[in-house]
């Protein structure tokens, strides 16, 4: 190992502490790891001992920015349909015309699950967290119910998005890797579902109350009604268009975005007032620009052959036990970096346990409140949530992963 390829590595930690530590620090984890990113591939090229090298570091920046490329215009297309629904109240006005004017604890709980597990497989988990917050401080719920209803939404929302490319980053990761297909992803909702419906179970326990709900229903137009549409027919769309005829699915939310653009266009009356590009200039671009960031340590880290010690699991334990443990260490560790460094470092294992690395990623991050963006946007907007409260429920937490991951073991093992 030469002393460029320690001070890289050093570099890549330090990105990962900054991470870890944004609470502490202050630092937004976008501007660290995109630093950090793009200065390690310009010593890559500094220190390029020959031209040959510099060939070599060139190819393997443009894969790397290839990659990033297609997750980057895949996010920006669902994000912009999703924004654009929220900003229309179009997603609080299902929850209050699904939803009774007076319900007891347990069922608005469970509720609660079902509603974060199917909208965060349609939106981001930040969107879809950001929602069910919204809701629970408007139940005027005491601290310690209120707390069991955020730790549900944190595992429904982290659960919901293992089945849907639009639903995780790690998922559609793993899918552009060509791991697994489309309509195998789809089956992780089962046990994944299974494993909220456990956890809303052990929770509901002691609450007998009743909450009372205030209707807030916003106004609709017909052209917000044509977009929420559009989108639920381009998510079918992408999975038909690549099962059929293997279309990438960035090209299909591509093409939902820019009928999107022409159905506001001749649909809507206020374009002046409230353009629809400007929806593309409200998404989380800073989650955007901390997965460019990630992806391009890892891609270096890929590059100077230092990936090989994540695969030292894979070789000690089976990959049942292996992925397990990585969902695990996920919720200490940011699954995106986890996930692309597992995929750079080129495991082979069959479809089944591509599937429990998926669900393991994915949910695993729910053990602890810090494990996860939706853990994360929870602390910011719930009063009294904080690490301590989140982790008294880890058991239930532990419990519900181990089941869900137990069933989607169970279903990798049909599959070929």
């Amino acid at each position: 190992m030469t002393t460029l390829d320690i001070v890289l590595i050093l570099l890549a930690f330090t990105a990962l502490l900054g991470v870890i530590f944004e609470e502490a620090t202050h630092i937004n984890k976008a501007k660290v790891t995109l630093f950090f990113g793009t200065l390690s591939w310009i010593l890559l090229f500094l220190f390029s001992p020959d031209n040959n090298a510099t060939a070599r570091i060139s190819l393997g920046l443009a894969e790397s920015v290839s990659e990033i490329a297609g997750l980057w215009l895949f996010l920006v297309a669902a994000m912009t349909f999703v924004a654009y629904l929220n900003k229309k109240g179009m997603i609080e006005n299902l929850i209050y015309l699904l939803l009774p004017g007076q319900i007891s604890e347990r069922k608005l709980l469970l509720f609660t699950g079902l509603f974060c597990f199917v909208f965060s497989s349609l939106a981001d988990n930040i969107t879809a967290t950001l929602v069910s917050a919204a809701l629970i401080l408007s139940l005027n719920l005491e601290l310690k119910k209120r707390i069991r209803f955020i730790t549900l939404v944190v595992f429904a929302v982290n659960s919901g998005g293992v089945s849907l490319i639009t639903g995780d980053v790690t998922t559609l990761m793993i899918f552009l890797a060509g791991k697994v297909k489309i309509l195998t992803l789809l089956t992780l909702s089962l046990p994944a579902f299974g494993g909220v419906v456990v956890l809303a179970l052990l929770l509901s326990r002691g609450m007998n109350g009743h909450v009372r709900l205030e209707r807030k229903i916003t106004p609709v137009r017909r052209v917000d009604v044509v977009i929420s549409l559009l989108f639920l027919s381009t998510i079918v769309a992408t999975i038909v268009c690549n099962v059929l005829f293997s279309i990438p699915p960035v090209l299909m939310f591509l093409f939902g975005l820019s009928v999107m653009f022409l159905i506001s266009r001749f649909m809507s009356r206020d374009n002046d007032l409230d353009p629809i590009l400007e929806y593309i200039r409200i998404i989380e671009f800073e989650t955007l620009l901390f997965f460019l960031g990630i992806l391009l340590i890892v891609g270096m880290l890929k590059e100077i052959h230092a990936l090989t010690s994540v695969v030292t699991i894979y070789h000690l334990l089976p990959p049942l036990v292996a992925n397990y443990l990585m969902g695990i260490f996920s919720a200490f560790i940011d699954n995106v970096p986890l996930t692309a460094a597992l995929l750079k470092a080129g495991i082979s294992m069959s479809p089944g346990d591509w599937m429990g690395l998926t669900y393991a990623v994915g949910v695993g991050g729910s053990l602890l409140v810090i494990g996860s963006a939706a853990g994360i946007v929870a602390m910011s907007k719930i009063p009294g949530l904080t690490f301590v409260n989140y982790f008294r429920y880890f058991l239930f937490l532990a419990v519900a992963y181990t089941i869900g991951y137990g069933g989607v073991v169970m279903l990798g093992q049909t599959i070929h």
